[in-house]
């Protein structure tokens, strides 16, 4: 007997896909309203379909509950979420072992809830989404400056003098050698008879 009009069944409801309603992933094929994340049930497409074994998730979920797990792995700077992965199936053990940190500040709340590091110029806290690294030092986008000429600095365009960062320019000037022939620049040697 032929099998009019019907087609593959859906990867998630088991009822018959047809041509009009189906989506394929992974060599399964899905209604459009059924190729849904297993977790947050948000509408899958190419481009945010995770999966793994038989299961469909988006990116995100997919992250969550397979991805590294660690400080630095998530949503990214800006994000602070209290989701410890319970709806994914994740166990915790609930006593948190204390944070090590290399923070210079000691109390208690700093330590327990890993405090920001001081910037060098200004001294306020730096937090991971606005801090640069320079001579060794933590420092605000926004202060990582010469400290002659205020012009705004690179690791490559820095260098550093008794704790300060200066661009490359000011240093010569300020620190550079100094006597005849020095700082004017190759234009100014002039030979005379």
């Amino acid at each position: 007997m032929p099998n009019w009009g019907g087609g593959n069944k859906c990867g998630a409801c088991g009822r018959t896909v047809y041509h009009a309603e189906e989506v394929q992933c992974d060599g399964r094929s899905f209604h459009r309203c059924c190729f849904l994340c297993m977790v947050c049930r948000k509408n899958l497409d190419s481009t945010t379909v995770a999966i793994h074994d038989e299961e469909v998730y988006c990116k995100s979920c997919y992250g969550k509950k397979y991805g590294p797990k660690g400080y630095g792995y998530g949503q990214g700077a800006g994000t602070l979420n209290m989701d410890r992965g319970e709806r994914l199936g994740i166990k915790h053990n609930n006593t948190p072992s204390p944070r090590p940190t290399t923070s210079p500040n000691t109390s208690k709340f700093a330590q327990k809830f890993g405090g920001a590091e001081k910037c060098s110029r200004c001294g306020d806290s730096v937090y991971a989404a606005e801090k640069i690294i320079g001579a060794g030092k933590p420092w605000h986008k926004n202060c990582f400056r010469c400290a002659k000429c205020g012009k705004s600095l690179e690791s490559t365009t820095l260098t550093e003098k008794d704790g300060e960062i200066y661009c490359k320019g000011c240093y010569a000037k300020n620190f550079g050698p100094k006597g005849f022939g020095y700082g004017q620049g190759a234009g100014a040697l002039v030979h005379a008879q």
